[in-house]
C-alpha cells in the first residue's frame, strides 16, 4: 500500500421489526422471512443454506421477534464533553471525498498531543453513525464504573461498504493507514509515544482486526464488537458479493488465518450467542494469541448488543492506550 504525500491531501473543515401478520404460524413466519430475504438479496439456493445455518440474518430476525436479541441498555454517564471537529478530505486511495469526525476528551482541545482511537463503522453506515447510542465526543468522555477513561481522542471516517479491504478503485484500508492516520498525526494525535487503538462494529470490527494484522507496529490495541467474519470466500460471496473482490483478496484479508500477527497486540472481541457470524468469531478466538480477551454472551448482531459492548470496549482500549 502506498499513500499520497501530505500536499496531495486536500482538507475542507466544517467545524462546527417487522410486524408479521398476527395469524401467521411460526413455520410460515420463518418461510416468509427467509423467502423475502433471499429474494431481496438474490442469493439463491446457497443463500438459503446460509440462512438455515444462521450465517445470513433470517434466523436472527426470528430471534428478534421472539425476544432472543434483547440486551439491557447500558446506563451511561459522561464528563463534560470536549470539542469535536468534522470535515472532509480528498482520498486518493478511495478516489472520492470522505467525511470524518475527530472528538477530543474532556479538558483537551485541538493541538493537544493524545492517544488516538480509530473507530470503523459497520455496513451501511458512515463516519456520523459509526457508534451506537453515543457521539464520538461522548465516547471519549464516558465514565465506566464511575471512573473516567484515560485521555484519548477518537476519529471516525467514511469507509464505504467494501469491508475495509482493498477493491479496484476503492481501497479504504489504504485510506485509513496512509491518509487518515497521517492527517491525525499532523494534529498531534497518535504520534509516538502516543499510541493508536483500533475499534469497530460488525464490518468495522472485522476491519479493525484486519488493519492491526496488516500494518504491524501501527496499532497498540484492538477492540472488535461483533466482527463480521466470514469463514470462506464462497460464504462471503453468497451473502455479500461486494465484501471481497476476489478469492485472493479474501485470503489476504482472512483475519483468522493471519491472527498470529496479533501476538503482541492486546485484543478484545465480543459477540452475541445468536450472532450469525458467531462461527467465524469462534474460529478467530481459537486462533488468537494467548491473553486475548473474548466475551460471548446473550445477544444478536443488532444495535442493542453493539451499544452494550461499546463501554467495555472503550474501557479496554483506555487501559492499553495510556501513556
Amino acid at each position: 500500500m502506498t499513500g499520497p504525500s501530505d500536499e496531495e491531501l486536500i482538507e475542507v473543515e466544517d467545524e462546527e421489526f417487522i410486524d408479521a401478520p398476527a395469524r401467521m404460524s411460526r413455520r410460515a413466519l420463518v418461510a416468509w422471512i427467509t423467502g423475502g430475504l433471499i429474494a431481496g438479496l438474490g442469493v439463491g439456493v446457497g443463500g438459503f443454506e446460509l440462512v438455515n445455518h444462521g450465517v445470513l440474518p433470517g434466523r436472527q430476525l426470528l430471534n428478534q421477534i421472539d425476544g432472543t436479541c434483547s440486551v439491557p441498555a447500558p446506563v451511561l454517564s459522561f464528563a463534560p464533553l470536549g470539542p469535536s471537529q468534522s470535515g472532509t478530505f480528498m482520498s486518493a486511495a478511495r478516489h472520492r471525498r470522505v467525511g470524518y469526525t475527530i472528538a477530543y476528551p474532556p479538558g483537551h482541545k485541538p493541538g493537544d498531543q493524545l492517544p488516538l482511537i480509530v473507530m470503523l463503522h459497520g455496513f451501511g453506515d458512515d463516519h456520523s453513525t459509526a457508534l451506537r447510542g453515543m457521539t464520538p465526543a461522548q465516547a471519549v468522555a464516558l465514565r465506566v464504573g464511575g471512573a473516567a477513561l484515560s485521555p484519548m481522542a477518537i476519529v471516525t471516517v467514511d469507509g464505504g461498504d467494501g469491508y475495509w479491504n482493498p477493491h479496484p478503485g476503492d481501497d479504504p484500508l489504504a485510506m485509513v493507514v496512509h491518509e487518515l492516520i497521517p492527517m491525525c498525526r499532523r494534529r498531534g494525535l497518535g504520534v509516538a509515544p502516543q499510541p493508536i487503538g483500533m475499534m469497530g462494529v460488525s464490518m468495522g470490527g472485522y476491519g479493525a482486526l484486519e488493519i492491526a494484522e496488516r500494518a504491524p507496529g501501527l496499532v497498540t490495541a484492538v477492540a472488535a464488537i461483533s466482527p463480521a467474519i466470514w469463514t470462506s470466500f464462497e460464504q462471503a460471496q453468497a451473502a455479500s458479493p461486494g465484501a471481497f473482490s476476489s478469492a485472493s483478496a479474501f485470503a489476504a484479508g482472512d483475519v483468522i488465518t493471519h491472527a498470529a500477527a496479533l501476538r503482541d497486540i492486546p485484543v478484545r472481541v465480543a459477540s452475541g450467542l445468536d450472532d450469525p457470524f458467531r462461527p467465524g468469531v469462534k474460529d478467530l478466538i481459537k486462533a488468537l494469541p494467548p491473553g486475548s480477551s473474548a466475551e460471548i454472551g446473550p445477544g444478536c448482531h443488532t444495535d442493542p448488543f453493539f451499544f452494550s459492548q461499546e463501554p467495555p470496549s472503550l474501557d479496554f482500549l483506555s487501559r492499553f492506550l495510556r501513556v
